[in-house]
Order: C-alpha cells, then sequence, then structure tokens
C-alpha cells in the first residue's frame, strides 16, 4: 500500500485521527495520536518524539527520534465508532540524520529475518497474547486454571 492508497482509505472511511504504535526494548506498546491533516506529512518524513520518554531509547540529552509509520500496516480500528473513525499504524523509529534506531525492536527483528533469509531459512514470528479470565469485575480470583 502506498501514500495515495492510505490517504484515500482514510478519506473514504472518514477517518479523523490515526494512532502510530511502536514497541519500548520491553515490548511494551507505545504510541501517540495524530490527526488526518497530519497523515501525509508523517508518511513523508516521520513524526519527531521525545525518545527519553520511551524506557531504553534514549537519554534526555539525546532523546530527538522520528517514528515513521509503515503503509503496509494502515488499518481501520474496527472497534471504534464508524463515523469519525480512527485508524493504527506501526512506525519504523529513526535517529533525526535518518539512519534506523538500533534499539527498535522492529529494526532489530528485519535485521535478523535479512539474516535468516540469507543463510537460506524462513523465519516465522507472530505475536503472543496472554490474559487473565476472571470470574468478575470484583475479584481476581481465576475462571480456568488451565
Amino acid at each position: 500500500m502506498d501514500k495515495e492508497d492510505i490517504l484515500k482509505m482514510a478519506k473514504e472511511n472518514d477517518v479523523k485521527f490515526i494512532r502510530i504504535w511502536f514497541t519500548d526494548i520491553l515490548g511494551f506498546l507505545k504510541g501517540f495520536a495524530i490527526t488526518i491533516d497530519e497523515l501525509e506529512g508523517a508518511l513523508e518524513e516521520g513524526m519527531g518524539f521525545d525518545g527519553s520518554s520511551i524506557q531504553g531509547y534514549a537519554r534526555i540529552d539525546e532523546s530527538d527520534m522520528v517514528a515513521k509509520p509503515d503503509p503496509n500496516t494502515f488499518q481501520i480500528i474496527p472497534w471504534r465508532p464508524k463515523e469519525n473513525a480512527v485508524a493504527r499504524m506501526f512506525a519504523d523509529i529513526y535517529e533525526p540524520d535518518g539512519t534506523p534506531y538500533k534499539g527498535d525492536p522492529r529494526w532489530v527483528l528485519k535485521k535478523t529475518l535479512k539474516k535468516a533469509e540469507d543463510l537460506g531459512y524462513t523465519f516465522y514470528v507472530g505475536p503472543e497474547l496472554e490474559y487473565f479470565y476472571f470470574k468478575s469485575n470484583d475479584g481476581t480470583q481465576i475462571l480456568d486454571r488451565g
């Protein structure tokens, strides 16, 4: 999917905000929201943010970072209202000079996948979702013992 496809899909679906998602080095989801008016610029140049506020990213004196949304991850968030819709995109993290940030888990994964491919391997990855199911909102007794 390219920039024009995303802008068209966003307009057709009445998207007003886009959540830009990435993870810290511990795998915790982080992010911020941009308006539809900021989307084109974000796709072209990325969005600056303070890396020192993300655990393990940067010290305060080297905190400027850029989150560049990956066009292939654009998706309308299905549980949000259709009117004034919200979309999400995962981002790659860069240094201000445009080089990939070596602490970005997506960059590390892409680098590892490339190494495996160069060695003739196919590397399969996917998320593992975990949760606890409680009997009620009032207590902490787990319903399923697994």
